[in-house]
Order: structure tokens, then C-alpha cells, then sequence
């Protein structure tokens, strides 16, 4: 699906792309304050100040733009995050970094919880879709921590969902309840219980 996405979207001009990311950054602000259910074709162009026409230019349905929503998402934030970890020198601080990146990502989109979690109830395989997304991020970091001998050998997928639990309850905390950073002291702590458990040495 998100193959055909892309091929829709390069062969957009650029007020096209302009227009879609409009009617995206619209949908994001109505799924989240109104819900999936609630919310309707109507309020998300009314909230882009498009026409319907306009709408169905670039969008099949209202359940259409928000699976592009959340494909969206899932790709921003991988790249984000993988672009973040580059900066590393040790995958214990690529670890680190990706985790700085997803909480300021957060930040920006605090939508990101509420439309994410809706898809429990509104596509399971969506749901699924995005976190097995994150979690083959995970699981190749990892490897790479494994095979260059930081990391002990141990079940990886369990360990990359144990890290994205992190990640989204102190987000979820912090960042998208309290409206602030994730606290140094806190992150400190997270970060420690992390490597204690899977630094080699």
C-alpha cells in the first residue's frame, strides 16, 4: 500500500503536493480533537478550506486519508529517528538519540497517540502494520549492537518491544499529557534500566 502511495504522490506538481499535505495536516487536526467516528469528510475540508471536489482529488474516502495518515507517520518518524542515530558513535547512544528523536517528534505531533490508537478499532492490520514497522527499526539497531559485540545475545523481538513500550508510556506521560519534555532525571532512568539489561559488558 505504501508503494502505491508514493507513486501517487510523484506525479503531483507541487501545488498538488501543497494541497494534499493541506488536507493531511487537516485530517490530523480533526481525527485528533474529534475521533475517527465523529469526525467527517466535511470537517476535515472545512478545517483545509478545500472543497469536497478537492478533496476526492487526492483522497477515495475519509478512511483513506487516515490510513495515509498513519503511513505518514510511520515514515516521518523512521526517518527522523534513523537520521537522529546516524549521528552516533556507539549503539548504546544511537539508542539514545533515536529516543530523544521520537519523544521531540512527539512534541510536534501530539495527535500521533489518539489517531494511532483509534486504529485498534478501526484496522487492526493498519495497527499492527505501524508497529511492526517500528519494531523492524528496532530489531536491525539492535542486530547491529549484537554482531559488533556491545549488546548480549538475547530475544531481540521481545527486547524491541520493550523499548517501544518505553518510548510510548513516557511520551504518552510527559510529552503528549504534560506538554513538556521528557524530564533529564527520568529519561537518566529509562535509559539505564535499558542498558543494564542489554549492554554485554
Amino acid at each position: 500500500m505504501l508503494e502505491n502511495t508514493i507513486k501517487d504522490i510523484q506525479n503531483l506538481s507541487k501545488k498538488g503536493l501543497e494541497t494534499r499535505a493541506k488536507i493531511l495536516n487537516a485530517a490530523e487536526k480533526v481525527f485528533g480533537e474529534k475521533g475517527y467516528y465523529e469526525a467527517s469528510v466535511v470537517n476535515i475540508t472545512q478545517e483545509a478550506e478545500v472543497g469536497q471536489g478537492t478533496f476526492y482529488n487526492y483522497f477515495e474516502s475519509k478512511k483513506h486519508v487516515y490510513d495515509e495518515l498513519i503511513q505518514q507517520y510511520s515514515r516521518e518518524l523512521r526517518i527522523t529517528i534513523k537520521e537522529e542515530m546516524k549521528k552516533a558513535i556507539t549503539h548504546e547512544e544511537a539508542q539514545r538519540y533515536g529516543f530523544k528523536a521520537f519523544f521531540n517528534w512527539v512534541k510536534d505531533h501530539p495527535a500521533l497517540y489518539s489517531i494511532v490508537q483509534q486504529a485498534v478499532v478501526v484496522d487492526q492490520e493498519l495497527y499492527r502494520w505501524y508497529y511492526n514497522k517500528l519494531a523492524s527499526g528496532f530489531l536491525k539497531s539492535l542486530s547491529q549492537g549484537v554482531q559488533e559485540g556491545e549488546f548480549r545475545e538475547t530475544h531481540l523481538e521481545t527486547v524491541a518491544y520493550c523499548l517501544m513500550s518505553i518510548g510510548q508510556f513516557l511520551g504518552m506521560r510527559w510529552v503528549f499529557w504534560e506538554g513538556q519534555d521528557v524530564p533529564d532525571e527520568v529519561f537518566d532512568a529509562a535509559m539505564t534500566l535499558v542498558f543494564k539489561g542489554i549492554k554485554k559488558h
